[in-house]
């Protein structure tokens, strides 16, 4: 597969490929029931716990981002939504980043948000906004019961009112229906987000949920659809559970409408070698985006 090929797919993508990494800065202190999230303390996920990264990995973590090519960094806190301490922390996070790693846009994902929040954000140099809808409105309160799919498409709205960069996505594999899907789609549609990372469900046993049981040519058509469906998104980022999901078929995903993916490890589970990404882009003729369109 060639950059010329992909270009010939009718697909609206761009040959330059952004790559975004994420920062885990609080981990595993969520006091929500969502079934897909080994962060919640209520399943006893055997993963990092901690109320807040020390300053000096956080720095450590941005440079090996920037140094792998990515122009994006998520700063990333386990709770339903923001509380007043962990928006300060979030804040002075994005201030020491951005100075001590100007070239990184940063990017927020705290749970829900007012726009008062978000506007606080702003002015400590966030760049975007990240709340997932996670699945269909239908569905929701079978993977979540302590707060309502309401108030995470509210939070969308209130990114978008703050005048910061939406971007907000999804979860495939969870035990939905096809029909969810799309109807998750037309709802990340409704908020005409920038971008729309798309994640692969990654069994923890210690999770409620059953193992994804998605094929990887289904995987491959909900990227495809995904770009169909949202044909203004700038980016359709395919994220947490990449390497699991497609394996030795990750190239497949940029004719199918991906032009985003996420280096490095992601939350509480570990990615591949940025390295091994490069060497992937470089093989399919695709550049890594330098600046963000």
């Amino acid at each position: 597969m060639t950059a010329k090929y992909i270009a010939t797919q009718g697909l609206n993508i761009n040959k330059e490929i952004f790559l975004c990494a994420i920062c885990n800065i609080n981990s595993g202190t969520c006091l929500e029931d969502c079934k897909f999230c080994s962060q919640s303390v209520r399943y006893k996920a055997d993963i990092d716990r901690y109320k807040q990264k020390d300053m000096d990995l956080i720095l450590q973590e941005a440079k090996s981002a920037r140094d792998a090519g990515a122009l994006g960094f998520c700063l990333v806190t386990a709770d339903k939504g923001l509380k007043d301490k962990t928006l300060k922390f979030v804040c002075d996070v994005a201030k020491v980043v951005s100075k001590a790693v100007p070239e990184l846009r940063l990017i927020a994902c705290n749970g829900t948000a007012s726009v008062e929040q978000l506007l606080t954000l702003k002015e400590a140099g966030i760049k975007a906004y990240n709340h997932n809808l996670e699945t269909s409105e239908s569905f929701y309160p079978q993977i979540c019961t302590t707060h309502p799919w309401s108030q995470r498409y509210e939070t969308c709205q209130n990114v978008n009112k703050s005048g910061l960069v939406l971007i907000t996505g999804g979860i495939f594999g969870l035990g939905e229906t096809h029909e969810d899907r799309v109807s998750m789609l037309e709802s990340l549609a409704s908020l005409k987000p920038t971008s729309v990372p798309i994640n692969f469900y990654h069994h923890n046993e210690a999770l409620e949920l059953k193992p994804n049981s998605l094929s990887v040519d289904e995987a491959l058509s909900l990227v495809k659809l995904t770009r169909e469906s949202i044909p203004d998104a700038k980016r359709i980022m395919v994220a947490g559970g990449r390497e699991l999901m497609f394996a030795k078929r990750q190239d497949e995903i940029f004719e199918n409408g991906a032009n985003a993916i996420v280096v490095g490890n992601y939350l509480t589970t570990s990615g591949r070698e940025a390295s091994k990404d490069l060497d992937m882009l470089k093989s399919l003729q695709l550049e890594v985006a330098k600046k963000i369109h």
